[in-house]
């Protein structure tokens, strides 16, 4: 019988040896002198004891429980706890010592220490051998797999934990069969539409002719990348019981992995508070074990109010979370759940259910105008910047020179709730910053939390949210684990991610702000090759994956002796000696390059000889190279379980933890480069899974049926093309690296639709050149009565039709099997030429300018949220950008055209109608899919500003006068004109 708890386990204590004896190592050889190091900021507590357990148990078990504190200008909300500047490393401060030769306790370079190594692979054989023959119960006793009678052991609660935790869920074939034959008689019609195409020159209109063939090709070229990475879209579902029956037994402590929760925000004015607020309640309250989850919110801005506004929803949570789980409420964000238009009363049965409610109402409105208190205080700041409670500063009041800040609001036993129970870990981290270092904007803050995390919980896996996305599906963190702790395929997953759905958006979804279409058919498409993209939020990662180790290596079939005769006549190969050459190759191995979280190359060191200390010293200075010079942190990323190191102090944690977010950590480190959130984009969410992908790690895309997050998105139509604007800035940026998916990662382990995929997500924003041009043919072929394609033949006009009804069978194929609306795909179409010809455009323009000139350009962070109190008011907010110049511009000129060519028909007579409703189809096909950007521009009272309608009616006038000059696609005549004079000129 197989061994359930150990099948895919290391032994953890030794490498909790290792993990020690790294850390001592490092220590042992020096930190500086304290007046050698920055000056951070610290909560100063003076028994403030180690943080809580992991998933091993191999955090520390002893209680953290810091005081709340809170800051204020004046007359403060409440009571404050000093927050005291003081120099890195104060010899005063209990913490991590300095050991002048701390190698004779652990025996760097001596026997003992190699005997360890040798014990730690014995082990692994031993577990190897053993691992069908019993089975280990939690509790560690070895039980037989039969009893004295012949009969299994295990019940049926066993074998149903036996199961996987996890399936794909394939789409049936009467789905996708057809699908797939669409696309590839699409492809079929598309060569012989070109063929004729190409054969078929207009000479009338040659320039015409030949700009519209090539807009073409791009267009196919375009759909082609977009297409095929979905020929395999699958499902999956997840099995919570067999979860739980597998980690949590009766009367036996949980052994799900913890998890670290990342929240990042950076300016509360425009990220309001209330909703950073109800995403870490969410966190908070979510149904997960208590001392398995931490909290860490990350303030980009120093900003005081955000500091405040925690130590507010600190204290509510002490409220709320019994709340929610002891009458099971969902969602657990308290903004949402009491603006619900349900019957809330639905399958409760407590009979103090009711007047409980109530009382959290009120308690949850006292509480917004605390918040709200705060946010109004905020808009005046003083001259001096803000003073804290003890009459001292603010350390934030210069956003862009201030010292690193940790305060730990809720601990293991220092934060409980109103019934005495344990909450999770809330922790408020905002990363130093210092004039003349590049602090790499969202991606260095990631990297922070994931380094001060690292030092204080070092929990497995972390799931990063945007400060507006609030958890909806309590069961989120289940739902991923049941991928990551599935022993079968949860070792080669490096981050499942779950898709994106939003609150406050109109039912029409005008700017197709759901993005179903990606998030229901793209990624579907993807997870059946080698996993979906990361988006940027609502992703829950492994840490060895983004530390840039490699995933586990399947062992190879061993191969017979020749190809030619069976292998049970010439038998098997014989695995050859290693030479010298190959164990120098091996020894000198990158670590990042490892398939286990122990760097193969340390055990490699120790293994060909420790007997000198030059070879680990060696090893030691790569991962400080690599990691940066922090003695916890490196001894975490050993720890694939997860836990903090033994032996190191509360105050030393603390201190280690300013000590990584410091702005000089990642000078001269693979921080940004190969680890961690990748620099270099805007976007760096692509760019980091991509990275992950190439070192052949794979995603999973789950679904639940109930959404795991929801967001805020901005309705109206310019944060909309901003926020476009954005992502294809981030992709032109990546398209122009070394990190472009065209010629980086060959050789590497990413799958060939995977590259695909990536492809399309960094080429997409240059498809707006042949998208503007292309709109903007139908109005030169009305103004000039010419046109791209001549006169067609009935079987030629066979290849158009195909063509069409091609698209369209595609697209309701496509619908059936991924459960779109058609309404949904429809408005994903009009945005797609949209914002093609808006934001795409500047996207190109700028990212050429930023990557070979040199000019950057900064983005304001779009609005979370309205004072307006009706639901959509924002939708018909209009703010002045140059993104509506061109839109407007093709919506004037085709709406000429149309007149133009209509009234000359209608002075040509009859003959002309014909030719006239190709142009006129044409051109009706832009103005369609361009709708509703002209309601947008109108807004509700059908206000325009000035200056858009200006500009267009001016380009296009221009443009106009212009053509009628220059006339630049028609063939010049260079003799007299027949048909106007005849011979009598």
């Amino acid at each position: 019988m197989d061994d359930l708890n150990n099948e895919y386990e290391y032994d953890s204590c030794q490498k909790q040896q290792i993990a020690e004896a790294m850390l001592h190592g490092h220590m042992s050889y020096g930190r500086g002198d304290a007046h050698d190091m920055p000056r951070s900021m610290q909560i100063i507590e003076p028994q403030t004891p180690l943080f809580p357990s992991g998933p091993q148990g191999q955090l520390h078990s002893q209680p953290l429980s810091p005081d709340n504190s809170i800051l204020g200008c004046g007359n403060s909300v409440s009571s404050s706890r000093r927050i005291y500047p003081f120099p890195y490393s104060d010899p005063g401060t209990p913490g991590i010592s300095k050991s002048s030769d701390l190698s004779k306790d652990f025996g760097y370079g001596s026997v003992a220490w190699k005997e360890r190594v040798d014990n730690w692979k014995s082990k692994q054989e031993k577990l190897q051998e053993t691992a069908t023959e019993v089975v280990v119960p939690s509790n560690g006793t070895k039980v037989d797999s039969v009893d004295e009678n012949g009969t299994d052991v295990a019940d049926t609660m066993m074998d149903e934990a036996r199961q996987p935790l996890s399936r794909k869920v394939g789409i049936a074939s009467s789905l996708i069969n057809p699908y797939r034959m669409v696309i590839v008689l699409r492809l079929a019609v598309l060569g012989f539409f070109f063929r004729y195409r190409i054969l078929n020159p207009v000479p009338n209109a040659f320039g015409l002719w030949l700009t519209s063939i090539v807009c073409e090709i791009w267009f196919a070229f375009s759909w082609i990348l977009d297409q095929f990475p979905k020929w395999f879209p699958i499902n999956r579902e997840t099995y919570l019981d067999r979860l739980s029956l597998r980690y949590e037994r009766d009367g036996e402590p949980s052994q799900l992995a913890a998890v670290d929760v990342f929240v990042s925000t950076v300016d509360p004015m425009k990220e309001p508070p209330l909703v950073t607020a109800n995403t870490v309640l969410s966190i908070l309250a979510v149904d997960y074990p208590v001392d398995k989850v931490s909290c860490y919110v990350s303030d980009d801005g120093a900003a005081m109010l955000t500091f405040e506004a925690l130590s507010e929803t600190s204290e509510f949570a002490r409220k709320w979370v019994p709340f929610c789980k002891n009458f099971n409420i969902e969602p657990r964000g308290p903004e949402v759940y009491f603006s619900q238009k349900i019957d809330y009363l639905k399958d409760k049965v407590q009979p103090n259910f009711v007047k409980e409610r109530r009382a959290m109402k009120r308690e949850y409105e006292e509480f917004k105008v605390r918040i709200n208190s705060l946010v109004a205080k905020a808009h005046k700041v003083p001259d001096e910047g803000w003073i804290m409670k003890d009459g001292t500063p603010w350390p934030g009041n210069n956003t862009r020179d201030h010292p690193g800040m940790i305060q730990v609001f809720l601990g293991h036993s220092g934060g409980l709730d109103t019934e005495g129970n344990e909450l999770p870990r809330l922790v408020y981290v905002s990363r130093e910053k210092r004039p003349g270092f590049n602090h790499h904007k969202k991606a260095g803050a990631m990297n922070a939390l994931v380094r001060v995390s690292a030092v204080l919980t070092n929990a497995p896996y972390f799931l990063n949210l945007d400060c507006d996305h609030y958890i909806n599906n309590s069961k989120a963190l289940r739902e991923a684990m049941c991928f990551m702790m599935d022993p079968t395929v949860g070792r080669k997953v490096c981050y499942v991610q779950f898709p994106q759905r939003f609150d406050g958006i109109d039912l029409n979804d005008r700017y197709a702000n759901r993005n179903t279409v990606f998030f229901d058919i793209n990624m579907k498409g993807l997870d059946g090759i080698q996993g979906p993209v990361y988006v940027g939020t609502g992703c829950c990662f492994r840490r060895q994956a983004l530390y840039g180790y490699e995933p586990p290596i399947q062992p190879k079939k061993k191969t017979m002796t020749c190809d030619c005769l069976p292998g049970w006549c010439c038998g098997t190969r014989q695995t050859k000696v290693k030479s010298q050459k190959s164990k120098k190759t091996e020894k000198n191995h990158d670590p990042s390059q490892t398939d286990l979280p122990v760097p193969t190359s340390n055990l490699e060191d120790i293994e060909e000889g420790m007997e000198d200390n030059k070879s680990f010293t060696m090893s030691k200075k790569n991962f400080e190279k690599r990691f940066g010079q922090s003695p916890v942190f490196l001894a975490s990323t050993l720890l694939e379980e997860g836990g903090v190191p033994l032996s190191v102090s509360p105050a030393g944690l603390l201190k280690e933890a300013i000590h990584v977010i410091s702005c000089g950590y990642e000078d001269k480190t693979d921080w940004g480069l190969e680890i961690g959130w990748i620099y270099g984009s805007v976007t760096e969410d692509i760019l980091t899974g991509f990275k992950m992908h190439a070192r052949g790690w794979r995603s999973i895309y789950c679904m639940p049926e109930r959404p795991a997050f929801k967001g805020t998105a901005p309705i109206n139509l310019s944060d909309r093309l901003n926020q476009v604007l954005r992502w294809a800035l981030g992709s032109v940026e990546i398209f122009l690296s070394r990190h472009c998916p065209l010629w980086y990662g060959y050789g590497a382990r990413l799958k060939f639709l995977e590259r695909f995929a990536y492809i399309n997500t960094i080429v997409y924003p240059l498809t707006s050149i042949p998208l503007l041009v292309y709109c903007t043919l139908p109005a030169i072929c009305l103004l000039t009565g010419k046109f791209i394609i001549p006169t067609i033949s009935n079987i030629a006009s066979l290849w158009f039709l195909g063509l069409f009804l091609s698209i369209i069978a595609t697209g309701i194929l496509e619908m059936r099997w991924s459960g779109v609306g058609i309404e949904e795909w429809w408005r994903n179409e009009q945005f797609w030429v949209i914002g093609g010809v808006s934001a795409h455009l500047f996207a190109v323009i700028q990212g050429f300018l930023k990557v070979l000139a040199g000019i950057d350009t900064n983005f304001t962070v779009t609005s979370k949220g309205s004072d307006d109190q009706d639901q959509f008011a924002e939708l018909y907010l209009f703010k002045w950008t140059s993104l509506l110049i061109p839109p407007t511009t093709l919506l004037v000129i085709n709406l000429v055209g149309v007149v133009a060519g209509i009234s000359d028909a209608i002075s040509s007579g009859y003959s002309s109608w014909g030719p006239l409703f190709g142009k006129l189809f044409f051109a009706f096909w832009v103005i369609v899919h361009l709708y509703p950007f002209l309601k947008g521009l109108m807004g509700r009272q059908n206000r325009t500003p000035t200056i858009v309608i200006v500009w267009s009616v001016l380009l296009a006038s221009i443009f106009s006068l212009l053509w009628v000059r220059i006339d630049p696609f028609l063939i010049r005549v260079t003799g007299p004109n027949l048909k106007q004079c005849g011979i009598n000129c």
